[in-house]
């Protein structure tokens, strides 16, 4: 009887202790449970700092955001002072000049040529482009909201993007014009007829539709973080992609596709074409023509060089490491600096503009009474 009471004792003892392990072995996984949880609610910001998930998904329940904050400079309010000044005379500048360009075209006769036709399209094209970006940067550099609505940013990349696109295929179809008249001068005037250069002009506004309507939807459905702070001037494709909190492996696909037809196969048919204009000009014995030939494609080179060069660097790789830390200096670059340089560049250099300005301004009339 002792004997069994003693087991009942000793059973007790063990269970009781079994139970209180058991529980402890319970708060303890329930506590992991927890801890994991929570951490499962945090995500990196950096390599230090842990913040809540809600902070940086993005459209909840599918909203839309109200706005968004373009950063630009705005953590260095001197530079921002520089470049307000630097990129109003800048606008300025385009503006003189393309409307210059697109003026004389349409009042001279003698500059009623494919190359200047192609020549009108591209100031057009460059007025545009500014103006849809340029007077909100300079807003931003002038005060301190920072903000713009999502459906100013929706119109701003759309028309960004679309005038982006279809300056890409008019500088191939300027380097098409350039080939024909340097290496098939004979047939430059059956080939380059008027109705030809309509149907070019066309195609070249035409694809700069097509390609924002391919990208711009897709990256404004993006999940956008809920501080909407954009790193950049201008709400463009790359910028908007850092942006996003969400998977972006398909939108970084689309724009590298993108940007390979509209950066990469115009620059390589851009280069093959000049590859035979400069092999034409080589060929040519006198020293006279080759300076002539020289002189007619160089501007269109340069210009060339300024555009493709920075915009392929941001584009092609947006989540890049140099499009992160270089990006808004060269989004800078082909907003504000070649759309200025563009006009300079084909009249400065230019003389059938230079002569079109003289009769513009009546010097050849004042000369020829002389």
């Amino acid at each position: 009887m002792v004997w069994s009471l003693t087991q009942n004792q000793t059973f007790w003892s063990v269970k009781s202790k079994y139970i209180v392990q058991n529980a402890r072995m319970n708060e303890t996984q329930d506590g992991i449970k927890i801890a994991q949880r929570n951490i499962n609610n945090l995500r990196y910001a950096d390599y230090t700092t842990l913040i809540p998930r809600w902070a940086l998904d993005g459209h909840v329940n599918g909203t839309i955001p109200d706005d968004f904050i373009l950063l630009g400079f705005s953590d260095n309010p001197s530079l921002e002072m520089t470049l307000f000044v630097t990129v109003s005379i800048s606008y300025m500048v385009t503006l003189m000049g393309n409307t210059t360009i697109i003026l004389l075209f349409h009042l001279d006769p003698h500059l009623h040529t494919p190359m200047y036709f192609f020549l009108t399209n591209l100031s057009l094209l460059d007025l545009c482009f500014t103006t849809s970006c340029i007077p909100q940067m300079l807003v931003h550099l002038r005060g301190p909201d920072k903000t713009i609505s999502y459906l100013g940013c929706a119109v701003q990349l759309y028309i960004f993007l679309g005038l982006g696109a279809a300056e890409c295929v008019l500088l191939l179809v300027m380097a098409f014009d350039r080939y024909v008249a340097v290496c098939r001068p004979l047939h430059y005037t059956v080939i380059m007829q008027p109705h030809v250069c309509h149907k070019l002009a066309f195609l070249v506004w035409t694809s700069g539709i097509f390609g924002t309507l391919v990208q711009s939807p897709t990256t404004m459905k993006l999940p956008f973080c809920h501080h909407h702070r954009v790193d950049d001037f201008v709400c463009e494709v790359p910028a908007l992609i850092r942006l996003a909190c969400g998977d972006t492996h398909s939108n970084e696909l689309q724009i590298s596709v993108i940007g390979s037809v509209f950066l990469m196969v115009p620059l390589l048919l851009i280069l093959i074409s000049y590859g035979h204009i400069a092999w034409t000009v080589l060929a040519i014995q006198s020293h006279e023509g080759r300076r002539k030939a020289f002189q007619t494609c160089s501007s269109h080179l340069v210009v060339v060089f300024l555009f493709y060069c920075t915009v392929t660097a941001v584009y092609i790789q947006p989540r890049s490491h140099f499009s992160q830390k270089g990006g808004k200096f060269l989004t800078l670059f082909y907003t504000v600096v070649t759309p200025t340089l563009n006009p300079l560049i084909y009249t400065l250099r230019n003389k059938d503009m230079k002569g079109a300005l003289k009769r513009l301004f009546g010097k050849d009339r004042t000369s020829n009474v002389q």
